[in-house]
């Protein structure tokens, strides 16, 4: 019995997926209702839904809240440019890649006393960044500042650091150093639910700790993009040494 369910499934999924690729649906398109599929499949929800958790791991099908499984729309990856933690000019500049950031303070706990060597309790300007294309989120940023480092009015009015939150970028003055750490692991529910990806798919998380020339940390950031939506290029420069360049 279990086997032909499993079979069953799988045979819904062979079937959708061709239809994905052929044309026969379009990208964007809103699939019938679970109920609507699972009548015309002659399954149960349960196989239907199943069926539809393979393709919406494959990442052909989408499923937003309240609103259904739609097919999704191609995705161009973005490009994330280590060292000064940002996103390349092109993609930045993209009108197509929009960014929607929310402000507000924070009292410093747990890892953040850490990242930002502050006291608990201290207070933080936190920057809740999600940049999306169209209706598919690309990645996301929560970015903290020590409050008396966040610049003037900024929390009032999140435009203007526009241009920095739109390339994830450092939001303060150029620091003296970038330290990011980066790896893949599966997403916390609620960076699954806000990306819109599978629970099961990995994501590339940054961890960037900006520092100004005393060591001071002026900014943390907690980067996450879904694995299959994102580039990261890092690039080393190495430094001549003057006196061999004078000799």
């Amino acid at each position: 019995m279990i086997g032909t369910v499993s079979s069953r499934h799988d045979d819904i999924a062979d079937d959708l997926r061709h239809q994905i690729r052929t044309g026969r649906i379009k990208p964007g398109e809103r699939l019938p209702s679970e109920a609507g599929l699972a009548d015309r499949y002659k399954v149960s929800t349960v196989t239907l839904r199943s069926a539809l958790a393979v393709l919406q791991g494959e990442g052909l099908v989408v499923k937003i809240q309240g609103k259904g499984n739609f097919i999704r729309r191609p995705l161009r990856k973005i490009m994330y440019v280590g060292a000064w933690g940002t996103l390349d000019p092109w993609t930045a500049a993209d009108a197509a890649l929009r960014v929607t950031v929310r402000s507000t303070t924070v009292p410093a706990d747990g890892h953040l006393t850490t990242l930002l060597k502050v006291p608990t309790g201290s207070p933080l300007a936190e920057f809740f960044c999600v940049s999306h294309e169209g209706e598919s989120p690309h990645g996301l940023a929560r970015i903290y500042i020590p409050h008396d480092l966040a610049p003037a009015g900024v929390l009032d009015d999140a435009s203007s650091c526009w241009e920095a939150v739109t390339r994830f970028a450092v939001l303060g003055p150029p620091p003296a150093a970038v330290r990011e750490t980066v790896c893949t692991r599966p997403p916390t529910p609620d960076e699954a639910a806000t990306l819109r990806t599978s629970s099961a798919a990995a994501v590339l998380a940054i961890t960037r700790v900006a520092t100004d020339p005393t060591g001071r940390v002026i900014e943390a950031a907690l980067l996450v993009f879904p694995g299959d939506r994102v580039d990261a290029v890092f690039t080393t420069h190495h430094v001549t040494d003057e006196r061999q360049t004078q000799g």
